[in-house]
């Protein structure tokens, strides 16, 4: 877990890291998270003399934001977990009343921070897209995060570029995550090298030193991955796509094929900027920041 307490103008005044403690259970998890935010608001109090005046916190899985519930995580273990009910308690003021909080989606959240004090900063378009274990994303216009009627606009990870392809968690085949994540790339390199213990960082370094088993595997993800965009760009226009994740720290490995072949596929498109994400891992809990002080201007505004 990472977490800060961010000014209003999006300046990090402290930063913080723990483990989600998840080998032990859901309940652990629960606790873990109600417990940092309270050490952390300890923290401001002792650093700045006043307390916070609203959290925010991002997660994995399905969100519902409007009603502060986390819905599902397969990782995290939780379902129908009302996150911002206890943390609101966890974090009362003096007569009891309930902190502000507000609660996003971990990727959505990155993408926020991301256009507001990111790679992003002053673009009125952008895609987010993050390569980790899988692959999401989020939709930036003008310093905002569209999540769509249902809460998964920006879901680029489980648009199908190969018909027919792996097999997906989602149920469906040829989903850009299958193809061009991290763990895809682990995968099919492990393949290829003959190392069960392969992973796609190291698929990297090969690629750098010329191996061509791994060049193949890399750009057949990097395939996968500009199909993606291109299909993006001529549904949503965006006039910056910024990639970021563990697959994104490759650097130029990864952009400088990805620029080409996303220039290769583009027809009457215009060619958005492909740059790496700047806040790296801390992106999330920044986001998270950000939520929470737009939580209390739409407060101020009502």
């Amino acid at each position: 877990m990472k977490a800060a307490l961010l000014a209003q103008d999006g300046s990090v005044l402290f930063e913080a890291r723990r483990p989600t403690g998840r080998e032990h259970g859901t309940e652990a998890v629960v606790a873990a998270i109600l417990d940092f935010a309270a050490d952390l608001a300890d923290e401001g109090r002792s650093r700045f003399g006043v307390a916070p005046l609203a959290a925010g916190v991002a997660v994995p899985g399905t969100i519902d934001e409007e009603n502060g519930i986390a819905v599902f995580s397969a990782n995290l273990g939780w379902r129908d977990l009302p996150l911002r009910e206890l943390l609101g308690a966890r974090l009362a003021g003096p007569g009891g009343a309930a902190m502000p909080v507000a609660l996003g989606h971990d990727v959505r959240s990155g993408g926020l921070a991301e256009g507001r004090l990111g790679a992003g900063r002053g673009v009125d378009r952008f895609l987010f897209i993050a390569l980790g274990t899988g692959i999401a994303g989020a939709i930036g216009i003008d310093g905002r995060i569209e999540a769509g009627a249902h809460g998964y606009g920006g879901e680029i990870g489980h648009v199908v570029v190969r018909p027919g392809g792996p097999p997906c968690g989602c149920g469906a085949r040829g989903c850009l995550e299958t193809l061009a994540s991290a763990s895809a790339v682990s995968r099919a390199w492990a393949g290829a090298s003959g190392d069960p213990d392969a992973d796609a960082a190291s698929c990297a370094v090969a690629v750098d030193a010329g191996d061509a088993r791994a060049a193949a595997v890399w750009q057949h993800a990097v395939d996968a991955l500009a199909d993606g965009i291109v299909l993006a760009q001529s549904l949503l226009d965006p006039s910056t796509v910024i990639v970021g994740g563990g697959l994104a720290e490759a650097g130029d490995t990864l952009f400088t094929p990805l620029r080409a072949a996303v220039a290769e596929r583009l027809t009457f498109q215009m060619p958005p900027e492909v740059v790496p994400a700047m806040l790296k891992d801390t992106a999330a809990s920044l986001g998270a920041g950000l939520l929470a002080w737009d939580l209390l201007s739409m407060e101020v505004a009502a």
